[in-house]
């Protein structure tokens, strides 16, 4: 029986999943701390943009307040 388990142990045949099962462990583990620090501000932006679509009425003029200029004012 220890020599099964000696035999097990020396094997290098799963070697390269292990390594591959480490490095997506790895990157998942950074996509999520990336997504923790990076939500808070894309949340308050994503209210933010949606508090001011509400706020905006769309049958009103855009430009409405802006300075008409005529055309002595424009030209030199």
């Amino acid at each position: 029986m220890t020599a099964l388990i000696k035999n097990f142990a020396a094997s290098e045949s799963g070697a390269v999943t292990v390594d591959w099962v480490v490095l997506t462990a790895a990157i998942v583990g950074l996509g999520l701390a990336v997504m923790a620090v990076v939500s808070g501000g894309v949340e308050n932006l994503s209210t933010d943009i949606g508090q001011a679509l509400t706020d905006t009425d769309p049958l009103t003029d855009p430009f409405d307040g802006n300075t008409v200029f005529t055309e002595t004012e424009t030209t030199p």
